[in-house]
């Protein structure tokens, strides 16, 4: 009897401290914001960007603006925001996953400068920020006006205060979330410059500095920072703007990135799907090369978990593009021509061959024809060929287009055999699709606007001469 009870007390015990260690990994947001009545809000935090919003709760606020944010599943840390009705409006709330239970009054009218927090610590550091950012905003832009000497002083004493405000509450809550959120969005600081022999500043330093340090501020191994605006922002300033737009380059700092946020498994796979779309239909001539080399490194290695079909697709369009990259001699192609005679693109004699490859019924083959044209006549006398593919198989229609468009000056190839997938043989997934090949047969340009011809080509020259 006695060991009953015993036993049964210590099970109440356990389920108590289960219940217990549950319910204080729930949460609860107390709200009461003026100017809302009668209406439903929603919680949630952002995902890698100020465009990517998560909800994960909604409250109907009462005739006095108060509502309720409450539940027994933890909450995941990061950048929320209680979302108005309409959508347009909101007042953010920073939740580190540690004060789990606070509440707040705020205003719709004044967000800022009315927003009060009661048991968060993290949001009072916040709020507190963002009114001294305001206060200095504010006096800034008013002594904006003023072009005195009085007015520029005043303005840098106010920048000079601010700079010291930031930096002693930044120190003295270096532990804090708020603290963290601060620190990556704003850019990393440079210190003065050393001089080149000529007086001037260093430029060349400062960017191998700031890109040096620009992750500086961001812990990837939190993975509350994934519930914030600022990774994916920063993440593309950093391709486009501090890494050479080379395959080569952006290879290196793909990698680089990849292992810097490995600590951190769900910004990886964010991170390795990102760069890998990028360049899957890239804007910058000649880096598709990175997505042959994410899809291999990452995905066919087995590093990143896809489906089974999926992966086979992968593999198959890498397949196809590994020997269609910048740089690679294009592949043995040999068509038929009006006349029956074999035409072959590795016989074309000139110092650039355009291959446009085309189907007869297809719209934006029509309107891209004519420009075409346009840009061979212009350039022929230079040594341009075209050569024009058509990607469909009835015979009536190529030489009808061939002939409506004024086309028959050119070389002009059709697959009278019906034996090419244009598709997995040359990555020729819409129409028209254009390949640049200089006089070698190796491929300068790939997937380019037919109205974008005539630049390139000049632009490719003029490169070509400055090498020589």
């Amino acid at each position: 009897m006695n060991r009953y009870t015993h036993t049964s007390i210590f099970a109440l015990i356990f389920t108590f401290i289960i219940f217990s260690k549950a319910h204080s990994q729930g949460y609860r947001i107390e709200a009461t914001i003026k100017g809302i009545r009668d209406s439903s809000l929603v919680l949630g935090h952002f995902s890698r960007s100020n465009a990517q919003f998560v909800p994960k709760d909604t409250a109907k606020a009462d005739a006095n603006g108060k509502m309720v944010f409450e539940g027994k599943t933890p909450l995941p840390g990061g950048l929320y925001v209680i979302l108005f009705p309409g959508n347009r409006r909101w007042i953010e709330v920073v939740y580190s996953g540690k004060e789990t239970n606070f509440s707040m009054e705020s205003d719709t009218v004044d967000a800022i400068n009315q927003t009060k927090f009661t048991g968060s610590k993290e949001n009072e550091l916040f709020y507190d920020y963002q009114r001294e950012l305001r206060k200095g905003s504010v006096q800034l832009e008013q002594l904006s006006k003023d072009k005195s000497p009085e007015a520029k002083a005043k303005m840098k004493s106010i920048q000079d205060s601010f700079a010291a405000y930031r930096t002693k509450m930044l120190k003295d809550n270096a532990d804090s979330f708020t603290v963290k959120l601060l620190k990556m969005s704003a850019d990393p600081d440079i210190p003065a410059a050393p001089k080149l022999a000529n007086g001037k500043t260093d430029s060349i330093w400062v960017f191998n500095y700031y890109k040096a340090h620009y992750w500086d501020n961001f812990d990837f191994a939190d993975a509350r920072i994934a519930n914030t605006p600022f990774i994916e922002p920063k993440m593309e300033r950093y391709f486009k703007n501090l890494v050479v737009q080379t395959p080569d380059s952006l290879i290196k700092d793909a990698d680089y990135m990849v292992k810097k946020v490995s600590a951190n498994k769900e910004i990886k796979n964010w991170l390795v799907y990102y760069i890998t779309n990028q360049y899957e239909n890239p804007k910058t001539v000649g880096t598709e090369a990175v997505w042959v080399h994410m899809a291999t490194k990452y995905y066919l290695s087995g590093e990143m978990d896809i489906a089974a079909e999926t992966k086979k697709r992968v593999a198959e369009k890498v397949n196809t593009m590994k020997d269609l990259l910048v740089n690679k001699t294009f592949p043995a192609l040999t068509l038929t021509d009006p006349t029956g005679k074999k035409v072959s693109v590795q016989t074309i004699q000139g110092n650039y061959t355009i291959l446009f490859f085309f189907a007869p019924t297809c719209g934006h083959c029509k309107e891209a024809s004519p420009q075409l044209k346009a840009f061979y006549d212009k350039n022929k006398a230079n040594g341009v060929k075209v050569m024009t593919i058509s990607t469909e198989h009835n015979m009536e229609e190529w030489k009808s287009f061939i002939k409506t468009y004024h086309l028959e000056e050119m070389t002009n190839g059709f697959d009278a055999l019906q034996q090419i997938d244009f598709n997995r043989k040359f990555d020729v997934v819409t129409t028209p699709t254009i390949y640049v090949l200089d006089k070698n047969k190796k491929i300068i340009a790939r997937k380019m606007p037919v109205e974008q011809l005539d630049d390139f080509l000049n632009y490719y020259q003029n490169k070509m001469a400055r090498k020589l």
